[in-house]
């Protein structure tokens, strides 16, 4: 599922994790070393036609991390202020897009620094979590296949 088909299946989730991925350009990508155990990293994203993207300095261990195996965590900035609108986390597959259209729009779009490496993304889950009136932690899952899931703990 890509970002687009995400906005359609959980229109209110999607604007909050749009929101929290706009409201500052750095975030933290978790990928899995060789070994298996976590890397993460700063990261800035991109929305771009309907897509979540990922863009790296060519060689980075992280790009080589996702072309070895690409599941992903994306955490959203959490920002400075204690009401930043809660935690989103995105997790997914990135897949490399070496050439075509979609890289060139992309280029054309955000001019990055040449060489680089883009990986588009699919969602399998977007996590968001936040405290309500002081008193309810409040965790929204989605999965694709299925509507928005509300936890509320107290």
């Amino acid at each position: 599922m890509n970002w687009a088909a995400f906005t359609i299946a959980a229109p209110g989730l999607a604007a909050i994790a749009g929101e929290r991925f706009g409201a500052h350009r750095h975030h933290v990508l978790a990928t899995l070393r060789r070994d298996g155990s976590p890397r993460t990293s700063g990261l800035e994203v991109r929305f771009l036609g309907g897509e979540l993207w990922l863009g790296m300095m060519p060689g980075s261990r992280k790009a080589l991390d996702l072309l070895r195996d690409p599941r992903f965590a994306l955490q959203a900035n959490p920002g400075t202020g204690p009401d930043g609108g809660g935690d989103v986390r995105i997790s997914g597959r990135a897949l490399e897009v070496a050439d075509g259209p979609a890289r060139a729009a992309y280029v054309e779009e955000v001019e990055p620094p040449q060489p680089f490496h883009l990986f588009r993304t699919e969602l399998t889950e977007v996590v968001r979590t936040y405290v309500e009136d002081d008193r309810f932690l409040v965790v929204q899952v989605f999965r694709p296949g299925a509507p928005v899931r509300t936890l509320r703990r107290t």
